[in-house]
């Protein structure tokens, strides 16, 4: 009998924005084959010239598939127009930032064809997961994990299991992205804190670097903020649905949250003066509309 073709270091990767493609650079560093989709094709061509190649459907041509898309709700639709390709024994790694719920909802639509689902949202900007920075939030089945881990080690200098159940981790992504969220809002304000008593901003930026209010996104966006300079690591309108996400998450739970309901009027204020698609460093630009609206009355 002819021996079985071997697929393990062969993965798909469905979606290719910021993140997506960052992820397939780093499953291609690390020597796997990867078979990659997009929406639009024309975003497959620099991965093509590093090594990638065209799949009209990865879930037909690999048993194991990487999914980033915009929503839970995308990936739905995306699996329905591959399901032909779906078959019992695959896994499929789902990096969307989604839905809880719509997750939950994935895990069991897929188990009903036998195939393995893992919610793994990255916890990183697309230039950190580039490095190596990224942390992988990750629930489903741990047998299912522990057979990924080559995967894992490609794409995350991190990995987390929270738990078989899914939705599991949506929900910590949720966390992890609301303070990180609120810590680039609160780093945003006091740069123009700073600003408007006369202090330098970068100098300024260079002692809370020292001190106990330091957090990461003084290393990402702080400077980025100083200089204006809002080209893209991360979309603005991609933290606001997140944002959105976690009040829809917070009502079901009975909890309010004033901070991130703030937090949602700022980012939707940068959408309006048409900062959704760049950093989200911008954020910056609505505090400054802010603290600068009673000039002049």
């Amino acid at each position: 009998m002819a021996s079985q073709p071997d697929n393990s270091r062969k993965v798909g990767v469905i979606g290719l924005g910021l993140l997506g493609s960052a992820l397939c650079e780093r499953l291609l560093g690390a020597g796997f084959e990867v078979a990659a989709w997009n929406r639009s094709r024309d975003k497959a061509g620099p991965l093509i010239a590093r090594g990638a190649r065209w799949s009209d459907n990865p879930l037909a041509d690999c048993d194991r598939v990487v999914v980033c898309l915009y929503t839970s709700k995308i990936v739905g639709e995306v699996l329905d127009a591959m399901q032909s390709g779906l078959r019992s024994g695959q896994t499929v790694i789902d990096t969307t930032t989604g839905d809880p719920e719509e997750t939950t909802a994935l895990g069991e639509r897929l188990a009903a064809h036998g195939v393995h689902y893992l919610e793994s949202p990255i916890a990183a900007s697309s230039e950190q997961t580039r490095q190596g920075q990224a942390m992988a939030i990750v629930a489903g089945p741990i047998d299912a994990f522990d057979r990924s881990q080559d995967i894992f080690n490609a794409i995350a200098g991190k990995t987390v299991h929270v738990g078989a159940a899914w939705g599991a981790a949506a929900k910590v992504k949720l966390v992890n992205n609301l303070v990180l969220g609120l810590n680039r809002v609160a780093l945003a304000e006091g740069l123009v804190f700073a600003r408007a008593i006369g202090l330098d901003p970068q100098k300024t930026l260079d002692v809370l670097k020292e001190g106990n209010s330091y957090s990461g996104v003084m290393d990402t966006k702080g400077v980025k903020m100083i200089d204006g300079d809002f080209s893209l690591q991360a979309k603005l309108s991609q933290h606001a649905k997140d944002v959105r996400i976690i009040l829809e998450e917070a009502a079901r739970g009975g909890a309010k949250l004033p901070l991130s309901e703030l937090h949602l009027q700022l980012l939707s204020e940068a959408e309006s003066a048409g900062l959704g698609e760049v950093d989200n460093s911008a954020i910056i630009r609505s505090i400054e509309a802010r603290a600068t609206e009673n000039k002049g009355r």
